[in-house]
């Protein structure tokens, strides 16, 4: 988003991103620092600005990253794919990341953590959406979306997220197993095997899917940015039970979310479906001040 609301007065170019091109994940981004090393050589000789959320800050020379905002996303071991070097690599970051001119997050939570940290210009700006395009799926009916993707209409759908590691999905089906008239629901590319309804789809229909569901429940174990999974579901109407976890902890207290409790998941579940259509607007009015016109104002101080 950030390259489609400052277009019109950045020129931008960028480099590969080569650790998502791996099918195996172990050294990873270890061979993507040293795919990316060249490119970065490259770079030393260019005029203007730098926007980075990569490891390979650290081949960066001192001058290039006094021209730099690097965008902070979050920090979760969990996710290190090249023990034993990438804890040492991330220690290196933090140094680092006082040198550049400004580093953004998109979380309260994570400007504390980067202030704790050495990193003193910490901003943060909040992930953003399009309203119109949200909008448009809120005028639909979620019967109407339910029936489009064959979800029971006398079942409570609960959005859990993306099917992927450390999401939780398999804490939040553990606690609903064989409870009658509930239904879990997932989207992504399910490399955990979810064991609910699982949704792989556009943009277009995995807003839908969100906008279909009754309850969304985000009980993850890594610690996240925002979750724009969890804020879209928000802005669409779907009551919550989020976990206060991190960055998720942030949209939880903003939005007034409760969290999940395991042994009390059923009922919380129940009970969130049943909320007044006042809470839901009361909720869009705080979501809907992060547009996209908050978000170029937000970033184009920094970028030009």
């Amino acid at each position: 988003m950030i390259h489609e609301v400052t277009a019109d007065l950045v020129d931008w170019h960028r480099v590969p991103d080569y650790k998502r091109t791996y099918a195996l994940r172990r050294g990873r981004k270890l061979r993507h620092l040293v795919r990316l090393a060249p490119h970065i050589r490259d770079l030393a000789g260019e005029t203007g600005t730098f926007l980075w959320d990569d490891l390979s800050i650290l081949q960066f020379t001192p001058e290039m990253r006094a021209r730099t905002v690097f965008l902070f996303h979050h920090y979760e071991p969990l996710q290190f794919d090249s023990w034993p070097v990438e804890p040492l690599l991330w220690r290196k970051l933090f140094t680092v990341l006082a040198q550049c001119r400004v580093v953004v997050c998109v979380a309260p939570f994570w400007a504390a953590f980067l202030r704790n940290r050495g990193v003193r210009n910490v901003q943060v700006i909040y992930n953003a959406f399009d309203l119109a395009e949200i909008d448009r799926v809120r005028a639909m009916e979620p019967a109407h979306c339910k029936e489009q993707l064959g979800l029971p209409q006398d079942e409570i759908a609960i959005y859990a997220g993306k099917a992927v590691h450390w999401k939780g999905i398999e804490r939040v089906a553990a606690a609903i197993k064989g409870t009658p008239g509930i239904q879990l629901v997932t989207s992504g590319s399910n490399t955990i095997g979810s064991p609910g309804r699982h949704f792989d789809v556009p943009r277009h229909q995995y807003l839908s899917l969100l906008r279909a569901c009754d309850v969304g429940v985000f009980a993850p174990r890594m610690r996240e940015g925002w979750s724009r999974c969890a804020a879209e579901a928000l802005l669409l109407g779907v009551p919550c039970l989020i976990q206060p976890i991190a960055g998720l902890g942030d949209l939880a207290h903003l939005t007034n979310q409760p969290a999940p409790v395991r042994h009390l998941l059923t009922q919380q579940i129940r009970e969130r479906a049943r909320v007044a259509p006042d809470e839901s607007k009361a909720v869009y009015e705080t979501l809907s001040r992060f547009n996209t016109t908050y978000f170029r104002n937000a970033w184009m101080p920094l970028l030009t």
